[in-house]
C-alpha cells in the first residue's frame, strides 16, 4: 500500500518532508515531550506541535555525560539526540513533568548547551504537573497552562484566541476519531492491519501537520476495508513504557504473531479521549489532558488504568499480554506487576519484561523471551 508506507515512513526518523515543508514556508515548529502536553493551544497559535522522542540514537555518549547510568534509556536517547544536533530543526519546546527522568530533560538539555554540546531552542519552557487530583491540582495546572500561553504569545509574537483553540479541538478530535476507527480495526477477527503498521501511524500523528494527516489516514481506512486480513496468529497485546521505536513490535510480529492493541504513550493513551466541544474551549482542553486514560505517574489510579487495560484486552480478543518496561522506569515496572497478577487471574496470559531502549536494545534477549512466550500461549 503506497498510502500505508507514507503515513509510516515519517515514524521511521526525526525531521520529515512534512515539517521540512512546513518550515520552508516559514512556519514555527515546537518540540513537546509526551501526552500530557495540550497541543492544541500550540495549533491554535499557529505554529506545528512536533513530539520529540529517541528513536535514531546510536549512542549515549554525550548523555552518560549529564545524567549518568542510572535513568531511562529512552530518555538518554533523546537528550544524545539534543546533543548530535538532531533537534535543531525546533524552533522552541516545551518539556512535560510526566516523570522525574523526563523532568531531567529540562536542566540536561539546558546544561549541554551551556557547555556546548547541544543547540538550545531559543523558546524552551518547562509544564509542571500535579500528581494528583483535585482543586488545588486543578487550579495549579490551569495557571500553569495560562502561563504557558502568555510565554508562547510573548516569544512568538501570537494572539491564542478561543476561536484559534475551537478549531484546533475540533481538527485534534477527529484525529482522534480517525485513530479509534483505525483501533477497532485491529479487533476484527481478520485483522487488516499489523502492530507495526498500527504503531508507526500513530507515531506520525504527533510529528506532521493533523490537517493533511487527517486527510491522508481516511483515505486510508477506506483502503484497510478491502485488505485481506490475518488470521491464525496468536493475538498480542503491549502495555507498559514509552515506545517509538516500530522494530521492537516488528520483532515479535516476525515469531509469527501479530499485535492487536496496545496501552502506550505512543499508541491508545494518546489519543483515546476526546476534548468537549462545548463550553470553554481552554478549560475544555485542560481538562481533557488532565482526565485522560493515565499513566502510572498519576497517583491512586490503579484501577482506572487496569480497567483500560483489562476493557481493551478482551475487545480485541488478545491471547496474551506483553507488560513491558525500560529499565530504571520504576513506575511502570510498579504497574506492570499489578496488571500481571490481576490479568493473569482473568485467564489472560502475560510476560513480564524489562528492556533497554535505543543503541542499548538486547534485542537477541528479547527474541528468546518472545519465541517463549508463543510457545506458552501455543500449547
Amino acid at each position: 500500500m503506497e498510502l500505508m508506507e507514507k503515513l509510516v515512513q515519517p515514524a521511521k526518523t526525526l525531521s520529515n518532508p512534512y515539517v521540512e515543508a512546513w518550515k520552508k514556508k516559514g512556519g514555527k515548529v515546537i518540540g513537546y515531550s509526551g501526552t500530557y502536553t495540550p497541543e492544541e493551544i500550540i495549533y491554535a497559535a499557529g505554529i506545528l506541535p512536533y513530539r520529540i522522542g529517541g528513536r535514531g540514537a546510536t549512542k549515549v555518549t554525550i548523555a552518560d555525560m549529564y545524567v549518568g547510568p542510572v535513568i531511562c534509556s529512552y530518555v538518554k536517547c533523546l537528550l544524545e539526540n539534543a546533543a548530535d544536533g538532531r533537534f535543531d530543526f525546533l524552533d522552541g519546546a516545551i518539556i512535560t513533568y510526566e516523570c522525574d527522568h523526563m523532568r531531567r530533560i529540562f536542566d540536561t538539555w539546558r546544561r549541554a548547551a551551556k557547555d556546548g554540546n547541544a543547540h538550545l531552542p531559543a523558546f524552551f519552557e518547562y509544564y509542571g504537573l500535579p500528581h494528583s487530583r483535585g482543586e488545588h491540582a486543578s487550579k495549579l495546572l490551569m495557571d500553569e497552562t495560562q502561563r504557558l500561553i502568555k510565554e508562547l504569545e510573548k516569544h512568538f509574537g501570537v494572539e491564542v484566541t478561543e476561536e484559534g483553540l475551537r478549531n484546533a479541538i475540533k481538527v485534534y478530535n477527529k484525529t482522534r476519531k480517525l485513530l479509534r476507527k483505525l483501533y477497532e480495526l485491529r479487533e476484527k477477527d481478520k485483522v487488516p492491519i499489523t502492530g507495526t503498521e498500527a504503531l508507526g501511524i500513530v507515531i506520525t500523528s504527533t510529528v506532521m501537520p493533523k490537517d493533511d494527516y487527517n486527510k491522508q489516514l481516511e483515505r486510508l481506512l477506506g483502503e484497510l476495508d478491502e485488505r485481506e486480513g490475518i488470521t491464525g496468529k496468536p493475538r498480542l497485546m503491549i502495555v507498559g513504557s514509552v515506545n517509538d521505536d516500530v522494530e521492537l513490535v516488528r520483532l515479535v510480529e516476525d515469531l509469527g504473531a501479530v499485535v492487536v492493541a496496545d496501552s502506550l504513550c505512543f499508541g491508545a493513551r494518546c489519543f483515546w479521549n476526546l476534548v468537549e466541544e462545548e463550553g470553554d474551549p481552554l478549560h475544555a482542553i485542560v481538562n481533557r489532558y488532565w482526565e485522560h486514560i493515565p499513566c502510572p505517574r498519576m497517583f491512586g489510579e490503579y484501577s482506572r488504568r487496569y480497567s483500560f487495560v483489562r476493557d481493551i484486552a478482551k475487545s480485541g480478543k488478545v491471547d496474551g499480554v506483553i507488560l513491558e518496561n525500560i529499565r530504571f522506569c520504576d513506575l511502570h515496572g510498579a504497574d506492570n506487576t499489578l496488571y500481571g497478577r490481576d490479568l493473569e487471574a482473568e485467564g489472560i496470559p502475560t510476560l513480564m519484561l524489562e528492556r533497554q531502549y535505543g543503541p542499548l536494545a538486547d534485542t537477541g534477549r528479547l527474541k528468546t523471551r518472545f519465541q517463549a512466550f508463543l510457545e506458552r500461549i501455543r500449547r
